[in-house]
Parts: C-alpha cells; structure tokens; sequence
C-alpha cells in the first residue's frame, strides 16, 4: 500500500493578504520558509516553502471569523529537532515583536511537550514543537513494530 510520506502543501484563506503577508513574512523567515507570488484565478496568492511543504496564503471569500470547536482548521504545527530550537524560534519572535505564547513544557500533552504559539491576524494558531521521544520512537520503529 502507498504510504503518504509528508505534507505538500496547505491554504490559509485570509480576511488581508498584505497584512497577513506582513506577519507570515517576518514568521516564516525565522522557520527558514521562502516566499514566492502566483496568481491562481486571477487572485494574488503567496507561498512560502521550505525543503519540505508549502504554506500557501490565499484571499479569503467573505469575512466570516471560525469557532476553534467547529469544523475546520484550529491550528498547524510544525516540529523542530529540539527544545532549543524552539526557544531560539521563540526569542526571535519576541525580538520582531511578534505576541506568542509561550515557550514552555506542557506536560499533560507529553512529558517532554516543548511548544511555542503564536496567531496569524486572522486567529489562525501556529505551533512549533519539539521533536520529541514518543514521535521520534513512532518515526524509527514504523516498520517494525505496530506504532499508534
């Protein structure tokens, strides 16, 4: 059976491209993300890649804000090999001026659960995490073992 080997690419539809795009546009260069401009029907989209999946930033039809608990996209996160890098990716925030929330341990998620967030303008979560011991042991024995 073929085995989905990543993420290629996600949408964000939002209320302001160019104020969306000055927020994504200090964030994503911390992550490391290029960005590039195409127009998909006529509408301005921005992508930012890295070596792996694109983050795409498209006009959004309509105004209407969403409820965390309803359908749809509550938040995205991205892993990152350590707890320091997290803290680093969370100290340059914070040095841009950009609002976050923490970094810190959340235990009731895993032991060593290090995360960051921080929202885009129209509400939408990012997170950045840590690659931790469940994940990586998941990542190393997929093929050995029944991993959950």
């Amino acid at each position: 059976m073929p085995e989905i080997i990543g993420i290629d690419h996600i949408y964000i539809a939002v209320s302001d491209i160019d104020r969306s795009a000055t927020f994504y546009d200090s964030v994503m260069d911390i992550l490391g993300f290029r960005r590039s401009e195409f127009k998909l029907n006529n509408e301005e989209h921005i992508q930012y890649s890295n070596r792996c999946f694109g983050y795409v930033l498209r006009p959004a039809h309509g105004k209407d804000k969403y409820n965390s608990y309803a359908p749809g996209l509550h938040h995205f996160c991205m892993r990152v090999e350590s707890k320091e890098e997290v803290q680093e990716i969370a100290n340059s925030l914070s040095e841009k001026g950009i609002s976050i929330r923490g970094p810190k341990l959340y235990p009731e998620y895993a032991h060593d659960y290090y995360a960051v967030f921080v929202k885009d303008p129209d509400g939408i979560e990012l997170e950045i995490t840590n690659f931790r011991h469940e994940r990586k042991e998941r990542y190393v024995n997929w093929g050995t073992k029944q991993q959950g």
